[in-house]
């Protein structure tokens, strides 16, 4: 009688360690930038605890994910068309080039790129022990390519695996599922079946798979609606229109609420959960935002945003509800203080977040009240992971801040690479994948 209940906690062990050790998505497995696993590194620099670096072809600032044996990141050869005028710095009250802020390839903000002659897209699969470059894919873009910010490219979402299929979405509506050795299973383009991409600054949000359900948001001004795809096939499950006008820079999540799964939206016109079968609008907190970036960060039956743009607000709102919620589901909401483009991150009953002014703070997540505050010089551009008791920041500068997770700011390391950060890190098999425009780096022995 004993056997069976060992065997199956031996199965339930091996299932526990290899979730783990994946990353399978733009913040992890949990959509919350949180690893569970152990001994984690610390310090590292350009000669010291690199495993490895790869370059890639192209550019780009997309996150890495990881599944198995393999490390999948996307990039763009080729220069985008850059909007015109003068590109907003999100370095405040300073000069964006002496505080350390670069645009896409490490021009000084106002630069702009030289356009090359061709522009693809590319899919790459490393070796996650030795980096070795496994396999390519190569895809062209179609139509007329959207003018963009002079910070990222058409390859900024981040790409999603199931163990299965890779599922690749870039900024000219075009997205391709790949099996894991490279072969194309289905691809679509959604700016030719639907409407081109004319979001002003280019487009941002990533993927979000569920099940076999695969979620796009496509909140880009003149053409606004939410698509659900069968990530088996990619024929369309249904499809919800926006209110005309309605933008997004975010990434759906989806979690588990008291009354069944919600599909979270951070837009323009506010924060909705839909739901994820048929994409009925659920609920809804009313509040406009020009620039609605960071994503929703789920930990229970609560999840935790920043809304985006100077000075954000964020909150902490409970699932479950129906209809307007800001008087029955938002448990607190505080007006100022939060990131710009960055998610923050909850860990441990703390709510953490660093601003592109080089300003790191800890929230009592149950409160929303300050815990600790310190000005850290950095440009933090990607979202922060944490794990093993440790917050990090990665610095869109090369440097990585590193902290002891708790009450009081703490430093354990503030770790420099050469070069410029923009992608958010990857946690997997005791390793950090950091993403520079054009390399990854493992971090770890």
């Amino acid at each position: 009688m004993k056997r069976p209940a060992v065997a199956l906690i031996i199965i339930l062990s091996a299932c526990a360690v290899l979730s783990a050790d994946n990353w399978p998505a733009w913040r992890g497995s949990n959509d919350a930038g949180v690893s569970l696993e152990k001994n984690l590194p610390v310090t590292w620099s350009d000669r010291q605890n690199v495993a490895w670096q790869a370059p890639l072809r192209g550019m780009g600032v997309s996150t890495p994910v990881v599944w198995g044996d393999r490390v999948i990141v996307t990039s763009q050869e080729g220069a985008s068309r850059e909007r015109p005028g003068r590109h907003p710095t999100l370095v405040t009250g300073a000069d964006a080039g002496i505080s350390g802020e670069r645009t896409l390839g490490g021009r000084t903000a106002g630069e702009r790129a030289t356009p090359a002659e061709r522009i693809r897209f590319i899919v790459t699969a490393l070796d996650r022990q030795t980096g070795r470059r496994v396999w390519d894919y190569a895809l062209d873009p179609e139509g007329e390519l959207p003018e963009l910010h002079e910070k990222h490219n058409l390859a900024s979402p981040s790409p999603v695996t199931d163990g299965q299929r890779i599922y690749a979405w870039f900024g000219t509506g075009q997205i391709v599922a790949l099996d894991m050795s490279g072969k194309m299973v289905w691809q679509r383009n959604l700016a030719r079946e639907y409407a081109p991409v004319t979001i002003i600054w280019g487009p941002g949000s990533s993927p979000a798979l569920y099940g076999d359900t695969l979620f796009l948001l496509n909140y880009h001004g003149q053409s606004a609606y939410l698509l659900s795809v069968d990530a088996n096939t990619g024929k369309t499950k249904w499809k919800v229109d926006g209110t005309p006008g309605v933008t997004s820079y975010s990434t759906p999540v989806l979690v588990n609420g008291p009354k069944g799964p919600e599909l979270i939206v951070n837009s323009s016109e506010g924060v909705a959960g839909h739901n994820p079968d048929s994409g009925e609008r659920l609920w809804h907190f009313t509040e406009a935002n020009s620039f609605p970036i960071p994503a929703a960060v789920p930990h229970g039956e609560i999840v935790y945003l920043n809304r985006g743009h100077r000075s954000s607000p964020y909150m902490a709102i409970k699932l479950g509800g129906r209809g307007e919620i800001a008087n029955t589901h938002v448990m607190w909401r505080q007006p100022t203080g939060g990131p710009y483009v960055p998610s923050i991150i909850h860990y441990d009953g703390l709510i953490y977040m660093a601003t592109d002014q080089g300003i790191v703070s800890a929230a009592d997540a149950a409160t929303g009240q300050r815990v600790w505050q310190g000005r850290i010089p950095g440009v933090y551009m990607a979202s922060p992971v944490a794990g093993d008791g440790k917050v990090y920041f990665a610095g869109e500068t090369g440097e990585t801040l590193v902290l002891q997770a708790g009450r009081q700011l703490k430093i354990l390391a503030r770790n420099k690479l050469t070069g410029r950060f923009g992608g958010s890190p990857a946690i997997a098999s005791g390793r950090i994948f950091l993403r520079a425009d054009d390399r990854l780096v493992a971090i770890g022995s």
